[in-house]
C-alpha cells in the first residue's frame, strides 16, 4: 500500500512538472527573445538564447519622442497613476455599495444588481463610441483623468459583484454584536466587515489593478499623444503594418509583466481563500 501511494505521489508530480513547464513555456520564449539579438523569431524551440544582449531593453527603455524627452517612465507613470486610481476609486464605491446590497433591503435591489451584471455583458468595443462622445463633451480626451474616469465606471460593476457575494458570508451576528457595543453603522463596516474582508479586497483590487493595466482599446482610443500612453499602446506601436520589432516588443512585454508579477506575489496568501469564499452565499 505503502508503495502503491509513493507511485501515486510520483506521478501527481510528474504531471504538475509537465503542465507547469508547458504552461511557462511560451512565457519562456519571450523572454528569450528580449535576450536574444534581432527583430524576428527564431525557428529553434529552445527557451535558452544562444547569445544574450540587452540591446532591446536599452531601446526600449531609451525611446524618446521628437521633443527628445524620454517615454518609457513616463508611459511607465502613466499607467501605475491610472491603474491605482481606478483600483482605489473602484474599491471605495464597490465597498458601500456591496455592502448595501448585501445588508440592506430596499426598491429597485434586484434590478440593480442585474443592471450591474447587464453592463459587464457588453464588451468595450461596442461602448467606444458613447464613451468617446461623453469624453469629448466633457474635454477629457487625451488626459490621465478622463482614462480613470472610464475605467472606474467599467470596473465598478465587477467589484461590487464580488464584494457582495464575500459579504453575504459574513454572519450578521458580528454586526450585531458590535452594535449592541455601541458601534454606528458605518462603524459596523469600518471596523468589522472591511477587516473581515481582507481576501475578497485583495483578490478585487488585484483584478482591478490588472483589468486597467492591461487595457488597450480604450487607451488607444482616448490618447493620441506619446507621453499621455500607457504602457500596452507603447507596445503596439512596435508592431507595424509591414514589419514588426519583435525583440522590443518582447522586452517591453516582460517590463510590463513584472509589476502584475509582484503585486501577485505580495498578495498571493489571500488570493485562494479570496476567490474561493465569495461563491459560498449568493
Amino acid at each position: 500500500m505503502q508503495g502503491s501511494s509513493s507511485f501515486k505521489i510520483i506521478i501527481k508530480h510528474l504531471f504538475l512538472i509537465i503542465f507547469t513547464l508547458a504552461t511557462l513555456y511560451p512565457v519562456m520564449m519571450v523572454i528569450r527573445k528580449s535576450f536574444s539579438p534581432g527583430n524576428t523569431f527564431q525557428r529553434s524551440l529552445n527557451p535558452i538564447p544562444e547569445k544574450v544582449t540587452l540591446q532591446h531593453y536599452e531601446d526600449v527603455i531609451t525611446k524618446t519622442d521628437s521633443s527628445g524627452r524620454f517615454l518609457f517612465f513616463r508611459q511607465l507613470l502613466n499607467s501605475i497613476v491610472v491603474a491605482l486610481v481606478t483600483t482605489i476609486i473602484g474599491l471605495f464605491l464597490a465597498s458601500t455599495a456591496a455592502y448595501a446590497f448585501s445588508r440592506f433591503r430596499f426598491a429597485g435591489r434586484g434590478i440593480g444588481l442585474n443592471m450591474f451584471l447587464i453592463v459587464q455583458m457588453f464588451p468595450a468595443t461596442l461602448l467606444m463610441i458613447p464613451l468617446y462622445v461623453i469624453m469629448d463633451k466633457l474635454n477629457l480626451l487625451n488626459s490621465i483623468a478622463g482614462l480613470v474616469l472610464v475605467y472606474s465606471t467599467t470596473a465598478i460593476p465587477f467589484c461590487v459583484w464580488m464584494l457582495k457575494g464575500y459579504f453575504d458570508t459574513i454572519p450578521r451576528e458580528i454586526e450585531e454584536a458590535a452594535w449592541i457595543d455601541g458601534a454606528t453603522r458605518f462603524g459596523m463596516f469600518w471596523r468589522v466587515v472591511l477587516p473581515l474582508s481582507k481576501p475578497a479586497l485583495a483578490v478585487t483590487a488585484l483584478f482591478s489593478f490588472m483589468t486597467a493595466w492591461n487595457e488597450y482599446i480604450l487607451a488607444e482610443t482616448f490618447l493620441n499623444e506619446e507621453t499621455a500612453y500607457t504602457l500596452p499602446v507603447m507596445l503596439q506601436h512596435y508592431v507595424g503594418s509591414y514589419s514588426t520589432s519583435w525583440g522590443k516588443f518582447a522586452a517591453g512585454s516582460v517590463m510590463v509583466s513584472l509589476p502584475v508579477m509582484f503585486i501577485f506575489y505580495i498578495l498571493q496568501k489571500n488570493l485562494v481563500s479570496g476567490l474561493t469564499a465569495g461563491g459560498v452565499k449568493g
